[in-house]
């Protein structure tokens, strides 16, 4: 099987979980958070919805420069709906599909890098950076967003299996 398909795959598998996640999320809560720590509502729900995209950039460029700190250029503006949340996933999982569908399993061996503050941070094939920074860590914080979901009093819904609030085996 070729990397693309896996991906390819991977990517709808991915995107369908972000979207019941997604329409989930309560409305007019976007600066709500568990802790002062933690991120905001809004901000969390609108990196689920985005990261799908960060592929394009992997396929397109060969790294992600974040030296200069604040530089508003990867700060992704919150969406204030489910819907703007949705068309946000939409677009993201567009563009990541094009990016595979356009690219080879050549090209996915091939390194990318992560720079942060001058300094390389994580150097690997695309592919890996794609599987680990994309896809583990989209799962990391969908499953966040879940228990931000749950503490909102929102239906979890069911992502890997059956959720406690949508069991029909019960």
């Amino acid at each position: 099987m070729k990397l693309t398909d896996l991906f390819l795959g991977e990517l709808e598998r991915e995107a369908a979980s972000s979207r019941r996640v997604l329409e989930r999320v309560p409305e007019g809560r976007n600066d709500w958070k568990p802790h002062e720590k933690s991120m905001p509502l809004g901000y969390l729900a609108t990196l689920v919805a985005t990261m799908p995209g960060w592929i394009e950039m992997m396929i397109h460029t060969d790294q992600l420069d974040m030296t200069k700190k604040g530089d508003s250029k990867y700060k992704q503006e919150t969406r204030q709906t489910n819907s703007a949340l949705l068309a946000a996933l939409d677009e993201s999982v567009a563009k990541a599909r094009s990016a595979l569908q356009g690219t080879t399993d050549e090209h996915l061996l091939t390194p990318w890098r992560f720079v942060v503050g001058g300094q390389v941070a994580s150097e690997n094939p695309r592919h890996i950076m794609i599987r680990d920074s994309v896809f583990s860590h989209l799962a990391h914080h969908r499953g966040q967003l879940t228990v931000y979901l749950r503490l909102n009093e929102a239906v979890v819904p069911g992502i890997f299996g059956p959720s406690a609030d949508e069991n029909p085996f019960r």
